[in-house]
This record gives C-alpha cells, sequence and structure tokens, in this order.
C-alpha cells in the first residue's frame, strides 16, 4: 500500500486532462488515484499553462479514521473523506494529517480540499439544482423571551401609555 502523507494529489480515474498533460498515478479506491508526479500547486501551474483552469472550492473538510497502524488510520480517514465529494469535483488535496495513538489503535484526522479541474471558467450547475423556497421570518417574540429580556415584558404597558398620551395630546389641541 501506497504510503499516503499531507499534500498528497488524488485525482479520480476518469478525469479528463488538458491535451499533452500525462500524470503518472497509483490507483487508491472507489474510483480515485494517487499522482505520483505532481502536487496541487505543481498541477496547477502545468493546468493554467494550457489554459485551462485549476479551481479550488470550499474551506476543505475534517474526516477521521482508525486504523491498527497509522497509515491503516489514514487511508481509513482518507476513504470517508472521498465517499462525500460530489462527483462534480474531480481532484482533491490532503493538506493536514492529526494522528493519535492510542494502546489499541491509531486515530487519524485528515483535512481534504477539493478541486475542479475544467477547460471553462464557470462551474456546471448540477442537474438536481433547485431553488429552495426562504421560510417567512418570526415576527412575534417567543413566549419566553421576557425571561431573557425583562425589558420587553414592559412592551405592551409603555405601548398603552404611549397611545393614551397621544390622545390626550389632541384633546388639548
Amino acid at each position: 500500500m501506497r504510503t499516503i502523507a499531507e499534500l498528497n494529489l488524488l485525482l479520480r480515474v476518469r478525469i479528463e486532462l488538458p491535451e499533452g498533460l500525462r500524470l503518472a498515478t497509483d490507483e487508491f479506491r472507489e474510483g480515485w488515484s494517487f499522482s505520483r508526479s505532481v502536487d496541487a500547486l505543481h498541477l496547477e501551474e502545468r493546468i493554467l499553462r494550457r489554459g485551462w483552469n485549476f479551481i479550488k472550492i470550499g474551506d476543505g473538510s475534517r474526516r477521521s479514521g482508525i486504523g491498527e497502524t497509522s497509515q491503516e488510520a489514514i487511508a481509513s480517514a482518507l476513504k470517508l473523506a472521498l465517499r462525500g465529494i460530489s462527483e462534480h469535483f474531480n481532484a482533491v488535496e490532503v493538506t493536514n494529517i492529526d494522528l493519535t495513538q492510542y494502546p489499541w489503535f491509531f486515530l487519524a484526522r485528515i483535512n481534504v480540499y477539493t478541486y475542479r479541474i475544467q477547460k471553462g471558467a464557470f462551474l456546471p450547475l448540477a442537474d438536481h439544482a433547485e431553488l429552495i423556497p426562504i421560510a417567512p421570518q418570526r415576527t412575534r417574540s417567543p413566549r419566553q423571551s421576557a425571561m431573557f429580556y425583562p425589558h420587553l415584558a414592559a412592551m405592551p404597558a409603555l405601548k398603552e401609555m404611549l397611545i393614551s398620551s397621544r390622545s390626550l395630546e389632541n384633546r388639548t389641541l
């Protein structure tokens, strides 16, 4: 099994790359391969030179995994991270690995960042995308608001005083 380390780059097995760009890869799991020849920074340079785009999307995600060895724990965490990545992303970079050794197992926490390699500058819209209605805002305070905001409990009395003072003003004019 390949040693998984920080700054490893994984690519989808069926990724479309610019003409003439060949990458040496090692198969990992479930449709992903490790890039043997470049990391994300060098791949970005090579892709941009060919007029394509290398787009980093999102803040990344953090996953955990356990195993009898440190590499088994890291591979377990990476496998979980890759399962949660949409098919719209075709590259992933491992950026941080934290290992904790316990008496009978290792716990690995990894961070991964997703990328999209493509010709055009615009991201494709998902086929299943739809507009989600926004829930209306609450117009009244919750019943317990007087407990959290005691000054709001006096509001009805203040409102009544304001109304009655206005009616008195109108009578005197």
